[in-house]
């Protein structure tokens, strides 16, 4: 398991500003991952602001909670902890592939104790929705590592999204101010800190 504190700008861009930066910066890694989330059918997680997800790259997985901070340690940028499990990728493929049935998720895992603990039972969490997003890790500005999401949803809707993750907040808002004056995007209420959880429900196919 691993547990940390999630500092990061999260800014939406057209297609044209993203394909800038793609070419813009050298590429440390580019790869593809599938995100599925899970919610009780009532919602209760969403209700507490948290987010359960189970996460599948090409040679190994991971589940994730992303809960709120206490104490939080700036207030310009997002902030949440991360509750990590690696899992094996077998497994998480049959995982999701049963929860894509309607089978309860049960997570026997740090996850699982973090929601009985903090919600006080046993839940029984759905698959609710997905999306697949090809990331770029880059180099950016001042050393600092961008992150450059292309991600399509379950109604094939795609969108475009720079992440400036550190711990050091100082340091997110000088790499981001040089962005936006060098490739002309700007933060909005619109276009900032919007979760990939909250894209998906908004872009998920009913059955």
């Amino acid at each position: 398991m691993t547990k940390n504190t999630e500092i990061e700008a999260k800014t939406l861009l057209t297609k044209t500003t993203y394909q800038q930066l793609c070419a813009a910066f050298p590429i440390k890694s580019d790869f593809l991952q599938a995100n599925y989330y899970f919610d009780t059918p009532d919602g209760l997680l969403k209700q507490h602001h948290i987010s359960c997800r189970v996460r599948i790259f090409k040679d190994h997985a991971e589940q994730t909670l992303k809960v709120p901070h206490s104490q939080l340690i700036q207030h310009n940028f997002h902030e949440a902890v991360e509750i990590n499990d690696d899992l094996e990728l077998a497994a998480a493929q049959k995982f999701v592939q049963q929860a894509e049935k309607g089978t309860v998720a049960v997570f026997n895992s740090n996850v699982e104790r973090y929601l009985r603990d903090n919600l006080g039972t046993r839940l029984e969490l759905y698959l609710q929705t997905f999306n697949k997003t090809r990331r770029i890790l880059a180099v950016g500005p001042e050393n600092c590592e961008l992150t450059l999401d292309a991600t399509t949803y379950p109604d094939s809707y795609i969108d475009y999204e720079l992440e400036i993750e550190n711990s050091n907040p100082t340091l997110i808002k000088k790499v981001l101010i040089f962005l936006e004056n060098d490739y002309n995007f700007k933060q909005t209420k619109t276009n900032t800190n919007q979760p990939k959880i909250a894209r998906a429900f908004s872009h998920r196919v009913r059955r």
